[in-house]
């Protein structure tokens, strides 16, 4: 299976969620973690993403979006996929 990788910022309620949900699914992943200031790379992310948000959560190549989009994963029952 792809390697999950989050991208994180400080004081993001929606990266501590995405992450606590990620460890209770047992689900491995990578956490790179973005600076405000790191301009370079939140642009280098919204070009890969088209997402301005933090956490952006991907599956190898593919986006699976943020908090939002993950907890639905969970709520299909899909998270398990990503392990």
């Amino acid at each position: 299976m792809a390697k999950v990788k989050m991208y994180t910022t400080d004081y993001c309620p929606y990266c501590q969620m995405a992450k606590q949900l990620l460890q209770q699914r047992e689900v491995e992943f990578e956490e790179v973690y973005v600076s405000r200031d790191d301009h370079k790379m939140r642009t280098d992310l919204y070009k890969q993403s088209g997402m301005k948000t933090m956490p952006q959560i991907f599956c190898g190549e593919q986006l699976i979006g943020g908090y939002t989009e993950l907890s639905e994963l969970d709520k299909k029952d899909m998270l398990s996929s990503l392990k």
